[in-house]
Parts: C-alpha cells; structure tokens; sequence
C-alpha cells in the first residue's frame, strides 16, 4: 500500500504497438491490446510542473505511455495534479488519476466524480475509446453510478478492487495490485499459505469475465519503519530473482494492461524510478539512500508493446543488470534497530526486529545479462568467484553473498568485454544500525550518476540509534577498477538451472561452474586502483584506505590510514 503525507502518487502506462492499437492513446477506436503504467509519487516539495519533467522525460524514454496520478486527500493534491498534467502535456505524456481509498471513502462517489470533471478536459488526460480513464488504490463499493453521474462524461473505471468484495459488474476493468508473493493476508508466504502473482493474475481474470485486466509489476518490497513514526510497518515480500521472473510472466499472459508498482514509493522500496527525482523524506531514507531500479525493465517494456513472447531481438548492447542487500540475514543488529521496541500496531504490520518474512529471502547476489551474442558471466561476491556461461538474450544468474566487494564481468574469446566493481560493498556492520531489507541494484556499463536529494534525506537519521550515518548519499563517485578474474573461459561447465522458468525460455539460468584457483580469492580487501571514499562503510571490513584511493568523508571525521601503512594524508 502507498501511505505518504502530502503525496500524490502516480502510475505509468505502456501502449502496445500491435495492430489493435496506435502510438496516439487518446485517439483509440478499438481497445488497446496492451497498455502498460507506473506508479509515481507526487510530492509537496515541487513547486512548479518543471519538477516533473524529468520524471516524465525518462519514463518516456523507456517506452512508457502515461502516469497515473494516484491521489490522497491533502491541501497540495489539486497545486500538484496542475502540475504534473501540465509537465505531461508539454513532454508528450498521458496521465490519469488514481483515487487512494486510504484517504477517499467510498461513499465519495459523486465528489470524487465531480473532482475528475475538472482535470478530464485538459490535454494530458488518458482516453481509451473517448472516455476517461480512471483508476484507484482499494475502493470496493464505492458508488460507480454517483461517480459516473458527476463525471459528466463517459469514463473508463479500472480500480483496485478486490475478487469477491467488490462489484466488478460496474467496473470497466480491475487493477490488481498484490505484485509479490504473498500469504493473502498482506504478509510474505507462509507454509501452506503462498499465493503466487500468477495466481492472483487466474483470479483476477476470472472476477473481470473478459473485462480488461490492469496486471502488477514490481521488483520488491521492504519497508522498515519504527515508533518515530506514526505508521510503523516492518515486513518484506520476497524480491530476489522476481523482477525478472515476473517480466516472464506477463509476456506470456499479455494483459490489457500493465502497472509497474512503483515509480518513487521509497519507504516500501518497490521504487524504479531514480532517487533524484523530487520528494519529501518520510523517514524511510535510513534504507533507501544510494539504491535504485528500471534498466532492466527496457527490453521488457519494447516486447511488452510488441506482443511479443521474449525481449530477445530487442537488445541492441550488452548490458550486466545486477542486485543485492547490503547485509547478510545473520547480520544482528538487535542492539541498534529502529523497531526493537514497541510502537502503535494498529494496522498488525509492526513486527520487532528483522522485518517479518525475512526467512523467505535468500543470501545472494543475482544477475540478469542483456546480451546481444554469447559470453561467459563471471560473478565475484567477498572475494567468491563464480564462472556462468551466458547464452544471447536476457537470462537470470545468482551466486552466493558474502561479506566485502561486489564485482561483474563479461568475456569473450578470452578476454572481458565488459567488467566493473559496484560502488556499493555488501557489509559486516549494520549500516545506519538497522535491518535493511531493500536492494542496491546497479549496471555494466554503469547507468548514470543518480544521488538522492536533500529533501529525500532530511529524515534520515530521526530515530536512529548510532551516529555513523549522515542525511548525505554516501556512495563514491568511482570504484576502484577492476582488476579481478575473468577472460579465461572455464574448462568445463555443468547445467544449472535457478529460476523456475522452462529450459527453453530466456530467462533460465545459465550453468555454473567452480572457478579454477586463478579465479578466485578469499581476500575481501578492496583492489588497489584510484577511487574515491566518501563513508566509511566502503572500506570495511579492512578500515584503511586501498592504495590510490582518496578520502572525501563527512567534514570533522577523521581521514583512515592508507592499507599500506601510510600515514593519514
């Protein structure tokens, strides 16, 4: 669920390119065979439509349609819809709102209908068939006649109800929003209760009888709040390997349309849009600074449009997408946590310690390569190496996690093709003194340079219980090179598969192979090479600085000693 102050969040939406629809949206005659969108966030913090046209300028660059403008009831709501359909309008985007029934209560029928009426005329308003689409977060049995009626004209109601609640006989279509695995009681799976996203998917069209459906798409979920705020909620859903599997998913169903859950839901990191995009921090940066998703949703999105079946042909360069939590499960942090200590429950979502479901996510670190001819995938977690090979295509790896430096490399015929250290170390300390569930994601060649705001830190450190942390990114601007193994093809190769996709799908996992001795090291020392540390928890657990390395750490602490023995500079 999204619960933000002074937000109005959004979604974005894909059009497919099949001979049933047209790139114009608005001007549709039959129903678009797919429609795809986000959900954006909509803060308090901007104040004119030129806050948003970075947002809109990149969801469209990856082959989105619209957002929808998912609303709550606060002073800001109306300024910042202005805004943002204004934004759209001057960047080629669509947007349509999206009611949140966490705020709106469903005997607002008519008000919410007489409220649509005053944004349905402008330019950037989303049109299927000549009426105005419309959607919601919750909402079953509100009063779709009364919202109709004060609309005042046609409407396309896709909401968010739910199978056996709501009344899906007055509805155009339904969103489901339960994008990840789940015990159908809002909470990670269970033994004996584990409702997949595809069956969600068999239930929701069942509901829909051949109405169109509006499918979830989400890379994770992780939200860690505690008493220092007033909605404390501390759980996961397990994330691992399901942005991909899910993007698997919905190229064989083909649904009507698609929502990606979300554009900038930070506190639940389920966010795919970049931290740099404008938003007030509600606490939740403690686990969000320096993370972030979307690259590997491109091809995806262009086979999506297409109908088609794989991403495949819609690869043009080789690209390493790769993802990982900062910490080990093991890692205690009960002394330090946030949540170790009572809070209003109100909701059943507070759970004290590691977040509840947290048994159902995996030690790893996992890889999907974009490749537009084969090579051999080398993954380097702590100093662990693990040798893959990878076919053409999109397709899924993961390799143990283990404590110390990240590194990702490609060959061919001998030789690496591409090859980087991630600028973010898995750690032996609990960074920031709390459990963090959230993923760091990052590239090959890397994606561009992407620090969160001010404003999206300014809460960081309300309610910590250590002083290490700052409300700054704390990410280097550069690792250090890589100087790693790779380039060596393996002498042998056994299969391997780690995702539950079929042998002959695009997403199987290539096989592993234990490195030879050349290939791999215990050694979590960071390489030598020029690079830049701005925090400390980039050089642990060795505490010195590598050689070549600088330090640019928060003003007044203390420059470490260089790892070979040089003084402090």
């Amino acid at each position: 669920m999204l619960v933000r102050l002074a937000t109005v969040f959004a979604s974005i939406l894909l059009a497919s390119a099949t001979p049933s629809s047209v790139n114009a949206v608005e001007k549709r005659q039959s129903f678009p065979k797919m429609f795809c969108h986000f959900m954006i966030g909509i803060e308090s913090d901007r104040t004119s439509s030129a806050d948003y046209d970075a947002d809109m300028i990149r969801a469209k660059s990856f082959g989105i349609d619209a957002f929808a403008l998912n609303i709550i009831v606060d002073p800001y709501t109306d300024q910042q819809l202005g805004f943002a359909y204004d934004s759209a309008a001057r960047n080629g985007m669509k947007v349509f709102i999206s009611y949140d029934f966490n705020w709106w209560h469903i005997d607002q029928g008519a008000q919410i209908g007489s409220h649509l009426a005053g944004y349905a005329s402008r330019p950037a308003q989303l049109f299927i068939n000549n009426a105005a689409f419309v959607s919601s977060f919750a909402g079953d049995g509100v009063d779709v006649t009364a919202m109709r009626n004060a609309a005042g004209r046609p409407i396309m109601f896709v909401p968010n109800f739910h199978p056996g609640q709501g009344n899906f006989g007055a509805i155009d279509g339904a969103l489901n929003w339960m994008g990840w695995p789940n015990d159908g009681n809002n909470k990670a799976p269970k033994p004996g209760h584990n409702i997949t996203v595809a069956a969600g998917d068999s239930q929701y069209r069942s509901a829909l009888g051949g109405k169109p459906y509006l499918a979830p798409v989400s890379p994770w979920f992780s939200t860690h709040y505690g008493p220092e705020v007033d909605y404390s909620k501390n759980w996961v859903f397990p994330g691992d390997l399901l942005w991909f599997n899910r993007w698997q998913e919905i190229l064989t169903l083909k649904p009507e349309f698609l929502e990606i859950v979300t554009w900038n839901d930070y506190g639940e990191s389920h966010y795919v849009g970049p931290l740099s995009s404008k938003h007030q921090d509600d606490g939740g940066s403690k686990w969000v600074n320096d993370m972030a998703w979307l690259d590997l949703a491109k091809p995806f999105i262009s086979a999506y449009k297409a109908g088609a079946s794989s991403p495949n042909s819609f690869i043009t360069s080789d690209q390493i997408i790769y993802w990982y939590r900062p910490t080990l499960t093991n890692l205690n942090c009960d002394a330090t946590d946030t949540t170790l200590v009572p809070a209003n429950n109100n909701s059943g979502n507070y759970f004290m310690g590691r977040p509840d479901g947290y048994q159902s996510m995996q030690d790893a670190v996992f890889v999907v390569t974009l490749l537009t001819s084969p090579g051999q995938l080398t993954i380097t977690s702590g100093g662990h190496s693990q040798i893959f090979n990878a076919p053409a295509g999109a397709t899924a790896f993961q390799a143990p996690m283990f404590v110390g430096q990240q590194s990702f490399a490609l060959s061919r015929n001998g030789a690496n093709v591409l090859a980087a250290n991630s600028l973010k170390d898995i750690s032996s300390i609990c960074i920031c003194g709390i459990y963090n569930f959230n993923a760091y994601t990052g590239s090959v060649p890397a994606n561009f340079v992407d620090p969160m705001g001010p404003d999206g830190l300014n809460r960081l450190v309300e309610g910590l219980h250590v002083q290490t942390c700052q409300p700054t990114p704390s990410l280097p601007t550069s690792a250090p090179p890589y100087t790693g193994p790779g380039g060596v093809p393996p002498t042998s190769v056994s299969s391997s598969t780690i995702t539950s996709q079929p042998p002959s799908s695009t997403s199987r996992s290539s096989s592993s192979t234990t490195p030879p001795p050349s290939s791999s090291t215990s050694n979590t020392t960071p390489p030598t090479g020029g690079c830049t540390i701005t925090a400390s928890e980039q050089i642990r657990p060795t505490n010195c600085l590598p050689k070549g390395c600088v330090w640019a750490g928060p003003p007044g602490q203390s420059t470490p000693d260089h790892c070979d023995g040089s003084r402090r500079r």
